[in-house]
């Protein structure tokens, strides 16, 4: 029985489908298949062609990103969904040419510090220029729940681009990601709620534990976090005031995000030292909140450390076997960390913040306590002073003073030479000068163990750091190279030329391990139905060419990039659009 003009096609008005496929369908299948017969009809009746997509990527070779081996196909995009993929007949509104070229799903960013410089330039550049179609914010510190004291006052306190000013007009999380949406975003953002944050917005930065009611409060903001559509919770142990909460307090806080399905997510206690110790903590707090968790940046960082790091890979595994406990991790691309000087001095020098921690370096007495404890191993802190194994391998980047910026670029061993001042004294005059905060790098991980954790399975990627443009005010500061670099510097060196892992799989670790680690809904695969954040790129030449003493430097080797089906990038060039949209965890409402 032959079918009717109306119903051929690869996308009809009337499917026949499986039951349990017509279940799961959410509506797109049939909006574009209504969509497809419309064009068919039209170009029936008025015998004109119409294109039948917006969009079709012909001829590349497609990684869908579940991990299975890649076919030769189309690609067809109709509004902001995938609507074939396969042998696409038809026309498109823009067809591209991929032959030669890889298309895959937008690579997702695990740990992203864009929170300030998307206000600054929505473009996104360094990274959509990567591929990165989402950024997952709010490292320990959210830019929500805030106070209205936090708004207005408490944020350059805290993060880490003075040269970017801006306006506040939220004062919750979900209101801050609909500021970005609204404002215009290239690339699509969401965000844990921050345990830093919390702590500020309930206790202050003080060294105490929360009263009964206090522990409330930041449950109930965990509540409304998970509601706006927060991914989950997340932590950074070795800052205050996240360093001054116990075990405990993170459990009954996590239990609140395990009602939403979220996941909970740290940077450990001690990636130095006490790098083991701080993962035991880290798997007990998933198996007592019963939450789903991920390791944030993992390393063995200090190179009294390194071999530490083999033990730990094969504790997680052990959990992930025997233990079921469901446990990923992230990283980026280099042997160097990037923070603050200030995370060099102990915790107690914080309390209060940092007016507190200013008034204690001006201090003779205070100060001599504090170089004493920088200088004394066995501490039950990460002492990031003594994790490089040179003071030539702290790089100062970032000041906010202008009189300091001609320091930008030299070692702190060079500052301690030009001033013929110890380190330990250099580093606390520096901080006092900057007002207690200046970006630095850290040479303080092994090459071999990144090498090691690149083949890792259940690994996905991160930047952890901002998507900057080599113009403006981002040209004021040094920033780690991996701003610019880190998924192509995967895909490149990592994959083409050392071929550590395979394209298919680094391109899963990139797009649906992620997605279902956030669980997200429609994204992170190439196929029918899902939202169209695509990238087309060569994987002959993507390669990063940002480096330490020049980080401004865009990767090379992207050649399309689309959000939500509207294309970004095009022919390596950014287009301008901001479609970017506020992509909620699994508790968002209306999600």
């Amino acid at each position: 029985l032959s079918r009717p003009w109306w119903l051929s096609g690869r996308a009809t008005a009337f499917r026949w489908l499986p039951v349990k496929q017509q279940k799961r369908d959410n509506g797109a299948t049939f909006y574009f298949s209504l969509l497809t017969f419309h064009f068919s009809l039209l170009n029936k009746l008025t015998g004109e062609i119409m294109p039948t997509y917006d969009v079709i990527i012909r001829n590349g070779t497609i990684y869908n990103g579940r991990g299975t081996e890649p076919i030769n196909g189309d690609v067809a995009l109709s509004g902001d969904r995938i609507a074939a993929v396969g042998e696409v007949s038809g026309s498109g509104r823009i067809e591209i040419d991929a032959s030669g070229l890889a298309v895959a799903p937008g690579f997702i960013n695990m740990l992203s510090w864009a929170v300030e410089s998307l206000i600054h330039d929505g473009r996104s550049q360094s990274d959509i220029r990567q591929g990165v179609t989402l950024e997952v914010m709010g490292e320990d510190f959210s830019f929500g729940p805030l106070t209205p004291a936090m708004r207005d006052k408490g944020l350059k306190a805290i993060l880490n681009n003075p040269d970017i000013t801006y306006e506040i007009p939220w004062l919750t999380l979900g209101e801050y990601l609909t500021h970005l949406e609204n404002k215009g975003v290239s690339c699509n953002v969401t965000s844990f709620v921050g345990l830093g944050t919390l702590r500020r917005h309930a206790v202050g930065e003080v060294d105490r534990q929360p009263t009964a009611a206090e522990l409330q409060l930041m449950k109930d903001l965990v509540h409304q976090a998970m509601q706006e559509g927060a991914v989950g919770l997340s932590a950074a142990l070795i800052y205050p005031p996240s360093a001054y909460v116990k075990t405990d307090e993170i459990i009954e806080l996590a239990k609140v995000v395990s009602e939403y399905d979220g996941l909970y997510i740290s940077h450990l206690r001690s990636e130095g030292a006490l790098f083991l110790d701080a993962l035991e903590e880290f798997i007990t707090i998933v198996k007592e909140a019963d939450v789903r968790g991920e390791v944030y940046h993992l390393k063995a960082a200090g190179h009294h450390n390194w071999d530490k790091l083999d033990a730990a890979v094969a504790r997680i595994e052990r959990a992930r076997r025997d233990e079921r406990l469901p446990i990923t991790a992230d990283m980026y691309t280099y042997r160097a960390s990037g923070t603050d000087l200030n995370a060099t001095l102990p915790p107690w020098a914080h309390d209060g913040g940092l007016e507190a921690l200013l008034a204690r370096l001006r201090d003779p007495e205070t100060r001599e306590r504090i170089k004493k404890d920088m200088n004394s191993h066995g501490h039950a802190w990460e002492n990031m002073w003594l994790g490089p194994p040179t003071f030539d391998d702290m790089l100062l980047a970032g000041f906010g003073k202008p009189e300091m910026k001609h320091l930008t670029g030299l070692t702190l061993q060079q500052v301690a030479n030009q001033r013929g001042t110890a380190p330990d004294e250099t580093c606390l005059d520096l901080l006092l000068e900057a007002g207690g905060k200046i970006f630095t790098i850290y040479f303080t991980m092994d090459e071999a163990n990144v090498r090691k954790q690149i083949g890792l399975p259940w690994v996905s990627f991160c930047s952890d750091a901002e998507s900057l443009a080599p113009e403006g005010a981002f040209l004021k500061t040094n920033p780690h190279p991996r701003a610019y670099g880190s998924f192509a510097r995967l895909l490149g060196h990592y994959v083409r030329e050392e071929q550590l892992t395979t394209l298919t799989d680094a391109i899963r670790r990139l797009t649906s391990f992620p997605a279902s680690v956030l669980k997200l809904k429609d994204r992170g695969v190439l196929e029918e139905g899902y939202l169209a954040d695509v990238v087309v790129f060569d994987p002959d030449t993507i390669a990063d060419k940002a480096t330490f003493d020049r980080p401004h430097q865009y990767a090379v080797g992207m050649h399309h990039v689309f959000v939500n089906g509207k294309q970004v990038l095009k022919d390596g060039q950014h287009t301008g659009a901001m479609p970017g949209r506020f992509v909620k965890g699994p508790g968002g409402r209306g999600n």
